[in-house]
């Protein structure tokens, strides 16, 4: 599995992230009835609940990670992750388990010819 990483943004509107270290567990939830995101991903801690959600814009979305919107057909309804930086206004976390089950066609798409691949 390629690695895919992705930013917690909107940790302010729960417990913040100055809490948060290298090396922490996240589960990731997708949450398609959110009436603002079709393709909202909300982050968990255990013992916490709801800490963020997957960043889905430019301005939230750090370095090389992806987008909630990038990040959505390539994960099951349930993923896993691990904190692997904490920066000023964002967590950086890779995913450790896609949930996705053996054979499961992952859709990505080839922006530069828009065209969609299934691998």
């Amino acid at each position: 599995m390629e690695e895919l990483f992705f930013t917690i943004a909107g940790c302010n509107h729960y417990f913040g992230s100055e809490f948060m270290e290298k090396g922490m567990k996240v589960k990731l939830l997708k949450e398609p009835d959110n009436e603002f995101d079709k393709e909202a991903i909300q982050v968990k801690i255990k013992g916490l609940g709801k800490v963020g959600y997957v960043a889905n814009s430019p301005f939230t979305v750090k370095g090389e990670s992806m987008s909630a919107g990038r990040l959505y057909d390539r994960i099951g309804n349930k993923a896993k992750g691990k904190i692997v930086f904490v920066v000023d206004g964002g967590v950086v976390c890779k995913i450790t388990d896609a949930g996705l089950e053996p054979g499961t066609a992952v859709i990505e798409k080839d922006m530069k010819s828009d065209n969609t691949l299934y691998t």
